[in-house]
Order: structure tokens, then sequence, then C-alpha cells
């Protein structure tokens, strides 16, 4: 089915646009956009050249997708900013394409991004993450799949959030979140593990019990990551999740909230 696209718009001739589109007056897109079958972009939308765009989105009012990044390093050089499938940017998102060639920032599938939400070049988001109102993320972080930022949530440069874990309101963090758990407070710590993602995911009370004894192990002992990732090894019964989160602790380089 052809797009019903608005003769009101601003799109360029070189734009990319699939099929069964809904593109709105006051749309502008640029030259180098890619833009997949059945999204609905609605007014006052601005997509920037470098973004390529899976089906299924809908961006709202007032959101600018492959903006230029806000980084002193930007010399101009043509980047991409790559959205999956299945994605809902509220009003007023911002997303910043990557700094430098040959690099992209990274949406996922299945995100919801609240309005006023923001996130910065060569960032890494996932599948199925919400990121809740006003909630802004630096440049060069990772986040895992499933995660939830509550809103006013600030993740600072290079960070990562591992998979299933919750960001309560109005948190700072300069350093990793593992995963399946819930954090928050100031300074920001462990608030326990995230059982209800969990459940969700489908991960058995079996497993959920380890995790939480492995996180008593990493927070509650007192004991550098190091000797808790040894301790955990030895003492909690492995899995899947278990090995996701000694390689989470492993690969640390900002090091893991709430631990020195």
């Amino acid at each position: 089915m052809a797009s019903e696209i608005s003769p009101r718009a601003e799109i360029s001739p070189k734009a990319k646009i699939g099929d069964n589109c809904k593109i709105f007056p006051f749309v502008y897109i640029e030259d180098d956009v890619v833009i997949g079958d059945g999204c609905i972009i609605f007014p006052f939308v601005s997509i920037l050249s470098g973004t390529r765009m899976g089906r299924g989105n809908k961006i709202h009012q007032g959101a600018v997708v492959g903006a230029l990044p806000q980084d002193f390093n930007f010399r101009g050089e043509k980047s991409e900013l790559i959205i999956g499938d299945n994605n809902v940017i509220r009003e007023n998102v911002v997303i910043n394409r990557a700094t430098h060639s040959g690099c992209a920032t990274i949406i996922g599938n299945g995100n919801f991004l609240m309005e006023g939400a923001h996130i910065s070049h060569d960032t890494k988001v996932g599948d199925n993450c919400v990121l809740g109102y006003g909630s802004k993320i630096a440049g060069d972080c990772e986040i895992g799949n499933g995660v939830i930022f509550s809103s006013s949530v600030i993740e600072n440069a290079g960070t990562r959030v591992g998979e299933g874990s919750m960001i309560q309101a109005g948190t700072t963090f300069s350093k990793d979140v593992p995963p399946y758990i819930v954090a928050g407070g100031k300074p920001v710590g462990y608030n326990g593990p995230n059982n209800t993602m969990m459940t969700a995911y489908g991960i058995s009370e079996k497993i959920q019990k380890h995790i939480a004894n492995a996180y008593r192990l990493v927070f509650l002992g007192q004991t550098s990551t190091f000797d808790a990732i040894n301790q955990i090894r030895d003492q909690v019964p492995p899995s899947p999740e278990i090995d996701n989160i000694i390689r989470f602790l492993e690969t640390t380089e900002k090091g893991i909230i709430g631990k020195m």
C-alpha cells in the first residue's frame, strides 16, 4: 500500500520512505534518511541525515531524530542513527547520531521513549526498554534488553545498564548497573533484585533466589568485586543468568554502583 504523505511535509526527494507510512504536515526529513514500512510520523518531527529506521515506528510531535552529536570531538563526519522496529518515540525526544564516520547510535526494537527523553551519540539501547519522562542518557552508554528508567534519570557517559534492571526516579549514576536489579537513591545504590521483571521474562523462582544470593555477595559482603565474583563461582549454582552477571562484573570499566 502506498504511503500517505502530507503535501505540507518537507521531505527530501533523496529520502527513502517505505510502504504504508503516514507522514503528517510539517514533518521535516533530510536527504540521507531511510524509513521502513508502516511508520507513523506525527507533525513537527525532524528526521535528519544518517537516520535508518525499521518498520512500525511511531514518532510523536516535536521529536528530533538523528540530531547532530553534542560532542566537542564532532567534525561534521557522516555517521548513523539506526532504529529497529516497533518503537514508540514520544513528544520532544531527541536522539543524536554517532560522532565519527562508520559509527552509529543504535536503538533496538519495541522500546518506549517517553516525553523529553534524550539519547546521546554512540549510545546503544537494546530491546523492550522504557525510558521515562525527561531521562537523559549521555554518550557512549550501553543499555541492555528490558531495562526501565523511571522519570528524570540521568546516566552519565560511558556507563552500562545490564538487562532487566530498573533505575528509580531522579537517580543519577556514573558507574555500571548490573543486570536484574533495582537501583536508586542518592548516592545511587543497590535496592534489591528486580523480581517483577525477572518473573515477566520467565526466570524461575529458583534462579531468582540464586541471583539474590549472588548480589548479597557483591553488595552486602565486605569484599572487592573481584573477590565477590570468585565467591559467586564457588557458592552459587551456574545458570545463563548467573553467567551473565559474572560476565558483566568482569567487563566493567567504570566500576559498579555502590562499590569503591
